[in-house]
C-alpha cells in the first residue's frame, strides 16, 4: 500500500502560481500517494504519514490557528516537513539577528516593537541611504511592505503609524541591487544543493514574487553565492528538509541574506528539471 502524503495548502489558491503539483509523480514513483490538504480542513492527521507544509500562503492572516493546526500535526503519528521547531523559528523575521550572531552576513536590518517617526527617521543616516524599506516582523507575499524615500511626508507618517502600531517591523536599507540585478533564490533539499533561480522585479517596482509582476530566470548560481549559503544553512539547527536561500549583492560584491525561507517556500520545480525529483528524495529520506 502507498505512503499517504499531504501537501498542506489553501482552500482557494485564487491567484498565486504554484507547481508544487510538478513534485506528485517523483512522490508516486517512490510510493507515496499525495493529497492536497486545506490546512483549515478538519482532518485526522494520523491517516496521513507525512506532512509537507506547501502552499498555505494565507497562513499569516491567522497565524495562531495556523500554528496550532501545525502543533496537532506534530502531535498525531505524521511526520511534519519542515517541524514546528523550525517553523516558529522562522515564523518572526528576528531570525536574521540571530543568524547574524553566528556570523551570516544579513542586509543590514534594525527591529521595532512599535512605530516611531523620529527612530524612524534616523535609519536614513545610520544607513547612509535616502531610501529605506520597512516590513512587518510577521509577513508573507511583499504584504504591508513600504519602500520609503527621505525625509517622510506627513502623509506616509500617518499610514505608517496605522500599519505598524500593534505590528512590530523592521528596517532595511533599500538595495539597489534588487533592481539592477535581481534577487537570488538557491533552494536546498536534505542539505544539499538544487537549483537556483533571479527574480528580477518589473521596471519600477521592488516585489520579487512573479503575482507582482517580477520575471522568474533560471540560472546557475555563482560558486561564491553558493558556498554563501551553505555556510548560512550550516549554522541552523534542526536542519532543514527543504529551504529557500534569498541574497542580494551588496557592497565589495558580497552576497547578503536578504530571507531564509523554512515555511512554505514556492520551490520553482519548473525552473530546474530535476529538481522535483530531488525533492521527493528529501521528504522520503526525512519520513524515514
Amino acid at each position: 500500500m502507498d505512503k499517504r502524503c499531504a501537501y498542506l495548502t489553501m482552500d482557494d489558491i485564487g491567484n498565486f502560481v504554484s507547481d508544487a503539483d510538478l513534485s506528485v509523480a517523483p512522490m508516486a514513483e517512490l510510493g507515496w500517494q499525495v493529497d492536497m490538504v486545506p490546512w483549515r480542513r478538519d482532518v485526522d492527521w494520523d491517516d496521513y504519514d507525512l506532512v509537507y507544509i506547501c502552499t498555505p500562503w494565507d497562513y499569516q492572516n491567522d497565524v495562531a490557528g495556523f500554528l496550532g493546526v501545525l502543533a496537532t500535526i506534530e502531535q498525531s503519528s505524521a511526520r511534519l516537513c519542515n517541524g514546528l521547531q523550525l517553523v516558529r523559528w522562522n515564523l518572526e523575521k528576528t531570525y536574521l539577528q540571530e543568524l547574524e550572531s553566528r556570523g551570516a552576513d544579513i542586509v543590514p536590518s534594525r527591529f521595532f516593537d512599535s512605530f516611531d517617526a523620529h527612530r524612524v527617521e534616523a535609519c536614513f543616516d545610520a544607513y547612509g541611504t535616502g531610501t529605506i524599506v520597512l516590513k512587518p516582523v510577521v509577513g508573507a507575499n511583499s504584504d504591508n511592505v513600504f519602500v520609503v524615500t527621505g525625509p517622510m511626508p506627513g502623509d506616509v507618517v500617518d499610514e505608517l503609524r496605522d500599519v505598524f502600531a500593534h505590528r512590530p517591523f523592521f528596517v532595511q536599507p533599500f538595495m539597489d541591487s534588487v533592481q539592477s540585478e535581481g534577487e537570488y533564490s538557491l533552494f536546498f533539499f536534505g542539505g544539499e544543493y538544487s537549483h537556483a533561480i533571479l527574480k528580477k522585479p518589473r521596471a519600477g517596482d521592488f516585489r520579487s514574487q512573479e503575482e507582482h509582476g517580477a520575471d522568474i530566470l533560471s540560472v546557475e548560481a555563482p560558486e561564491a553565492l553558493v558556498e554563501t549559503a551553505r555556510n548560512v544553512l550550516g549554522v541552523v539547527n534542526p536542519q532543514p528538509v527543504y529551504v529557500r536561500a534569498d541574497f542580494v549583492r551588496g557592497k565589495g560584491e558580497r552576497f547578503l541574506l536578504m530571507e531564509l525561507e523554512l515555511i512554505e517556500p514556492a520551490l520553482y520545480f519548473r525552473t530546474d528539471p530535476g529538481s522535483a525529483s530531488r525533492f521527493a528524495r528529501a521528504l522520503t529520506r526525512a519520513a524515514a
